[in-house]
C-alpha cells in the first residue's frame, strides 16, 4: 500500500523565501520549525504506510488460514460421512478413518489459533496506522499555520503552529 503523501514542500519553500527576505528573527525560527515539522511529517507518514501494509498483509495471511481451516473441515466432513455410512451399513469404521478424523479436528484447532492471532496483529497494525495518520494530519496543519503566521506576520499563529506540531509529536509517540 502506498504511504500517504505530504504535499507541504511548496508551503515550506514559501516560508523559507519569506525568512530570507524578512528582517524579523522570529520568521527565521518559523522556517526552522516548519523544516523540523516537515521531517517529522515525512517520518510519521512512512511509519503510517508501513503499519497499513502490515495490517493488510496480516489480514491476508489470516484469510488464508481461515480458508485452510475450512478445507480441513470439508475433509473431516467427508471422513465423518464415510464413517456414518459404514456404521449405517453395519460395518465398523476403519481405525485409519477414526484417526484421520481426529487428526483433522486437531489441525483445525491449531489453524484457528493461528488465524485469530493474525487477525489480532492486523487490528494492532491498523490502530497504529490510524494513530500515525492523525499525526501526519497534525504536522500538515502545523506547517500550514506556520505559513499563515509568516504571511500575516503574526507570531500568535506560529504558536498555534507549534501546538499542532506538539499534537503531531504526541500522535507519533503513541504510534510507537
Amino acid at each position: 500500500m502506498e504511504s500517504p503523501e505530504v504535499p507541504m514542500e511548496k508551503v515550506h519553500e514559501h516560508i523559507e523565501e519569506h525568512a530570507h527576505e524578512a528582517k524579523e528573527k522570529w520568521i527565521t525560527m518559523v522556517a526552522l520549525s516548519t523544516a523540523v515539522l516537515a521531517v517529522l511529517a515525512a517520518v510519521t507518514s512512512l511509519l503510517a504506510g508501513n503499519h497499513s501494509d502490515e495490517a493488510m498483509s496480516r489480514q491476508i495471511e489470516s484469510s488464508d488460514q481461515w480458508s485452510y481451516y475450512q478445507a480441513k473441515g470439508i475433509k473431516a466432513g467427508l471422513v465423518e460421512t464415510r464413517i456414518q455410512i459404514l456404521t449405517a451399513m453395519g460395518h465398523p469404521p476403519a481405525d485409519a478413518d477414526t484417526q484421520q478424523l481426529q487428526k483433522y479436528k486437531s489441525e483445525q484447532e491449531e489453524i484457528q489459533k493461528e488465524a485469530e492471532t493474525l487477525q489480532q496483529e492486523s487490528k494492532m497494525h491498523s490502530v497504529k496506522h490510524d494513530t500515525l495518520a492523525r499525526g501526519v494530519t497534525m504536522f500538515q496543519i502545523a506547517i500550514a499555520v506556520g505559513a499563515i503566521s509568516v504571511m500575516t506576520r503574526r507570531k500568535m499563529f506560529w504558536g498555534v503552529s507549534l501546538l499542532f506540531g506538539a499534537a503531531g509529536v504526541w500522535f507519533l509517540a503513541c504510534g510507537f
